[in-house]
């Protein structure tokens, strides 16, 4: 008897952690920062928690119109509900020092996201175009 019903949580909880997988939407997410503002600048670049291993790789960013916008585009398939990450300069220099990571939210569906801040600014914000 003590077999069966082991057996049979055992079931259940299987299912439910099957049924409880979220399906991987494609995101495309555009990150621009200005660099306006900033002194002494010899490149710029993103870290978070997409980079492997997690926070530890920048990713290069590019001003190509020379604006003072430095962006790059990433996309992935993912079934995450957001992304945090923070814009670096000169490789070492972290944004927003003692404050919380950005943040993007994602919906549950494919997704094409600008997401737009000026460096050392917590006012980023994120428009969605699909």
């Amino acid at each position: 008897m003590k077999i069966k019903s082991i057996i049979g949580v055992t079931i259940v909880t299987f299912l439910f952690l099957v049924s409880c997988v979220q399906k991987e939407h494609e995101k495309t997410v555009t990150f621009k920062v200005n660099m306006g503002q900033e002194q002494n600048v010899q490149n710029v670049g993103l870290r978070g928690q997409f980079t492997n291993p997690s926070w530890e790789v920048t990713i290069p960013m590019s001003d190509e119109n020379g604006d003072g916008i430095f962006e790059v585009t990433l996309n992935e398939m993912t079934a995450q509900n957001s992304v945090t990450f923070k814009f670096v300069k000169n490789n070492d220099e972290f944004e927003l020092q003692d404050l919380p990571n950005r943040l993007i939210r994602f919906k549950y569906r494919p997704e094409v996201i600008i997401y737009e801040g000026m460096f050392d600014n917590t006012n980023g914000k994120q428009k969605d175009i699909q």
